[in-house]
């Protein structure tokens, strides 16, 4: 049957949550990342409720008819782009947190809640939910859950797979499987909510998510390092990640990224800073006090030149404003490429000199900045889209920074998937093995190959 056929079915079944005007389709074509293929869909269900979803999926499959769930569209990899004359089912407006449950330490939340609305929800209640990614305020807990997001925390605290209990997921059929469960522990058959997580809409559409929580964490100490040289930041990190210290923050930014987002924001800092470290301690009492101590001695000892403590919650969230800020500082320079390339810690300084020679060596600009204390970084280079040959060279680094990082004994994404960024990459990571696994999981899920298709495999 044609597409025609198809949306007219979708309408008579599903009403108004269907989109079909020109304009709006538009608008749901692709995400944050550049440089990805998107094409304009056929339709677009604003999905209000799971069965929504399941109707929508079950006529697409009828029909054919290519399949792309999408939350607020804030990835990085071209993920959530559409499929030309495909299905966009968008899970925005299903935005509910649906129960807190103080007693189990548990949130029953639909996707499309924004991770800050959330984390403010059950903050609330005195609990706190740990995953939280830089683009906290405008990215949802389905992308969250469709990348496994990590975020500024999760050096302490984890990435979002350690807090997920059970998950609601409409399959390539329509049908509903219900995964995981409410008590702290349970080990009946395979481990499918996981299976879920991080697989990028591909194997199912996420409609509802059961998340663990935590008591509320301590208010935390936070402190700003300055170095004059990124290779320098990067020791003093080393030697906190080796230490018995463990912060529930540490972040690195290099000269680019400070000069970025101070252009932005108009914080202030100084010519001379070649790279920014923020950290934090969130242990209680005087453990925090120590704590805080001990990393500011740490990054001192490698060559700081200025250690300052947040004097109180607002100078704090000010600093935490600029490290969060600092893709759309980069986006004001012009056009981005973001890698997510993830590391051994020991192997952080090896990164940060690799990426500056690879800078040299394609003549691009690179500014590197990240989630250092587990090893994550993004560099992002900045370049004229409009500029044929500042674009391939700017390609050409993307993909030797991805390469350094799989040298190096690390992946090719730490958080943000593979989407269609990393696709001819991941192979070389997993290996044949690891591919036919994958391939053999998703004709088992999705016989039709119609979840979210050309993505990741």
């Amino acid at each position: 049957m044609s597409n025609d056929a198809f949306v007219k079915e979708l309408v008579d079944a599903l009403g108004e949550v269907v989109v079909t005007d020109a304009d709006r389709l538009a608008s749901y074509r692709e995400d944050r990342a550049m440089f990805c293929d998107a094409g304009t869909p056929c339709a677009v269900v604003l999905a209000r409720e799971t069965a929504h979803v399941s109707d929508a999926v079950r006529l697409a499959s009828a029909h054919g008819v290519p399949i792309v769930a999408q939350g607020a569209r804030s990835g990085l990899s071209g993920a959530a782009n559409a499929i030309e004359g495909g299905l966009v089912v968008a899970l925005e407006r299903m935005d509910r947190v649906l129960e807190i449950d103080e007693d189990e330490r548990l949130v029953v939340t639909q996707p499309g809640v924004l991770n800050a609305d959330l984390s403010r929800a059950v903050a609330d209640r005195g609990l706190f939910y740990p995953p939280d990614p830089s683009s906290w305020e405008f990215c949802t807990i389905g992308g969250n859950l469709a990348t496994n997001s990590g975020g500024l925390c999760c050096v302490k605290y984890g990435v979002t797979t350690d807090y997920v209990l059970a998950l609601e997921v409409v399959l390539a059929s329509g049908e509903v499987l219900r995964t995981g469960r409410r008590t702290v522990k349970g080990v009946a058959g395979y481990d499918l909510t996981r299976l879920f997580v991080g697989s990028e809409g591909t194997l199912g559409i996420i409609t509802e998510a059961t998340l663990r929580l935590r008591p509320a964490a301590h208010r935390p100490r936070t402190l700003a390092a300055t170095f004059d040289s990124v290779h320098d930041a990067a020791q003093g990190i080393s030697a906190i990640t080796r230490s018995t210290v463990i912060p529930n923050l540490l972040e690195l930014m290099d000269a680019t990224s400070v000069r970025a987002v101070d252009r932005l924001l108009r914080l202030g800092f100084e010519e001379r800073v070649g790279a920014l470290v923020l950290a934090q301690s969130d242990a209680a009492g005087v453990a925090g006090e120590e704590e805080i101590a001990q990393i500011a001695a740490h990054l001192r000892d490698a060559g700081a030149y200025d250690v300052v403590l947040a004097e109180d919650e607002a100078e704090a969230a000010l600093l935490l404003t600029a490290r969060r800020q600092v893709l759309t500082a980069f986006e004001a320079m012009g056009t981005t490429m973001v890698d997510d390339v993830c590391v051994p810690r020991h192997r952080i300084v090896d990164l940060v000199v690799g990426v500056e020679e690879i800078a040299v060596k394609h003549d691009v600009v690179i500014g590197v900045v990240g989630h250092a204390g587990d090893g994550n970084f993004h560099p992002s280079v900045i370049f004229d889209g409009d500029d044929p040959d500042q674009a391939a060279r700017a390609h050409a680094a993307f993909d030797d920074i991805m390469l350094l990082g799989l040298t190096l004994g690390g992946t090719i994404t730490g958080e943000h998937g593979v989407g269609v960024l990393k696709r001819e990459l991941l192979a070389r990571e997993i290996g044949p093995v690891g591919m036919s696994v994958h391939r053999a999981i998703k004709d088992a899920l999705d016989p039709q190959g119609l979840l979210n298709p050309g993505k990741v495999l």
